[in-house]
């Protein structure tokens, strides 16, 4: 066993090889709750200076409780490590107290539903989540995002400016480019403004997989037949590292999937002090407060968003003052710390006198 693995007291698995929203949320508040209490992880790697443990280690691990005589924490986000839990704790005998967080906001498979009703304890990311759990979670937790790392740029119009773009500010989507992100209805929307909006640009930051390259394509076409080309940036996938500098640029950012389970991208905006249009999904009615963070449409609905848009960019005085109160919401209600907080609070309620 390596050394220091007796004071692990709570184990994240990560059994994703991609490197998915999902890991992103376990690698930003790992190393916050690690602070305070002993936190390890198996399966793939992550990105983040915490105790690996190997299987065999974690089997010998959880041979015994802890010193209090409590089983240490195994917390799941997804099937795959609810199924593993399972199979440490019942089949195995290893001494565990399962937990597993849904952040998805739609009925679950009948699979997930026979994992989740053999975890100990249930969490939730926000009430419309919960609301799709057959029992109500022991607590709902938000995820909370790095105030330092997405943080509001001192002078945003250099800001963008020195990003060597056209235009004096930038509207922005971020995610994966395919239809359920709302791209469509963004640049359709955007096809209607731009020609009244000289100065914007749009932004489109997010990787095309294969099976979207058409979609991609049609949509390209869609703006070129405006004349529109000059007008939109496509920038593709970014390093990770480069994004908080682009949400420091942008003055607006769309968030508008069709369905999202969190959605921390409006979160990041937020907290860089940008004002966000975003769709009814997700966390988003949780975070934005409609007309002064920015404002919320309904999903797939292409007037609206073209309204909503529309109107912000008419006003640029209103739509810095949504972006001040939007980092300010951010820092009062939802940081990575708080976060980290909340759910080592809700673990030594468990783990008992750690």
């Amino acid at each position: 066993m390596s050394e220091g693995t007796g004071d692990i007291q709570v184990i994240l698995p990560n059994l994703n090889r991609r490197f998915s929203g999902i890991t992103a949320t376990v690698a930003a508040v790992a190393p916050l709750q690690g602070r305070t209490l002993g936190i390890a992880t198996v399966g793939y790697p992550l990105p983040v200076n915490l105790t690996r443990l190997g299987w065999r280690e974690l089997f010998r691990l959880t041979a015994h409780p802890l010193p209090n005589g409590e089983p240490r924490i195994f917390h799941a986000r997804r099937n795959m490590e609810m199924l593993a839990g399972l199979v440490l704790k019942r089949l195995l005998r290893r001494r565990l107290r399962l937990l597993f967080t849904s952040t998805a906001q739609r009925h679950h498979s009948r699979w997930t539903r026979y994992l989740y009703r053999r975890m100990d304890f249930l969490l939730s990311t926000s009430p419309r989540a919960a609301s799709y759990l057959e029992r109500p979670p022991a607590v709902i937790i938000p995820h909370g995002v790095n105030l330092e790392i997405y943080r509001p740029e001192t002078d945003r119009a250099a800001a963008w400016q020195s990003s060597g773009l056209p235009g004096t500010f930038g509207i922005g989507i971020l995610g994966r480019v395919r239809p359920q992100k709302g791209l469509r209805e963004f640049v359709e929307a955007l096809c209607e403004i731009l020609p009244e909006a000289p100065e914007a640009t749009a932004v489109i930051i997010g990787e095309t997989t294969a099976p979207f390259a058409p979609f991609e394509k049609k949509l390209k076409r869609y703006i070129r037949d405006r004349g529109l080309e000059g007008r939109f940036c496509w920038l593709g996938k970014l390093p990770f590292t480069e994004l908080p500098g682009w949400f420091r640029r942008l003055s607006l950012v769309a968030a508008v999937p069709h369905n999202e389970g969190f959605g921390l991208t409006c979160l990041e905006a937020m907290a860089s002090g940008a004002a966000v249009v975003a769709t009814r999904t997700g966390a988003f009615e949780l975070l934005l407060r409609d007309g002064i963070d920015g404002r919320l449409v309904p999903c797939g609905d292409t007037g609206a968003l073209t309204t909503a848009l529309a109107e912000l960019l008419a006003d640029r005085q209103c739509l810095d003052k949504m972006g001040k109160a939007a980092r300010a919401r951010a820092e009062a209600h939802f940081s990575i710390k708080g976060e980290a907080e909340a759910l080592n609070a809700f673990y030594r309620s468990l783990l008992g006198n750690v």
